[in-house]
């Protein structure tokens, strides 16, 4: 179950994924398999290929993408998620959903 995003956060990610952006979008989020997690970070992009070589670079396999029809994505949490957004200077993200651990 997702929420704490706007509407217009999403349509905007959903654009962009389909348009072979790659693209940022974080909420939160409960999922009884990942207990320890409240929050997901959604990364996507409709060019299959580009998303696989943007996900090396963070050591993410390619068997971990979500393959939506219009929308494949990678859902990041945890440590890969702060990571990623901080390399990627999504601070804002980083600050809105208190995902800053180590300062």
């Amino acid at each position: 179950m997702a929420f704490g995003i706007k509407r217009e956060e999403l349509v905007t990610w959903k654009e962009n994924v389909k348009s072979g952006k790659i693209d940022f979008l974080t909420h939160y989020w409960q999922d009884d398999r990942f207990p320890d997690s409240t929050t997901v970070t959604k990364v996507g992009c409709n060019d299959i290929e580009k998303l696989i070589s943007w996900g090396k670079k963070y050591g993410l396999q390619e068997n971990w993408i979500d393959r939506k029809e219009q929308y494949p994505h990678y859902d990041l949490f945890g440590v890969h998620q702060e990571e990623v957004l901080r390399k990627e200077g999504k601070w804002e993200q980083l600050n809105r959903f208190n995902l800053i651990k180590n300062k």
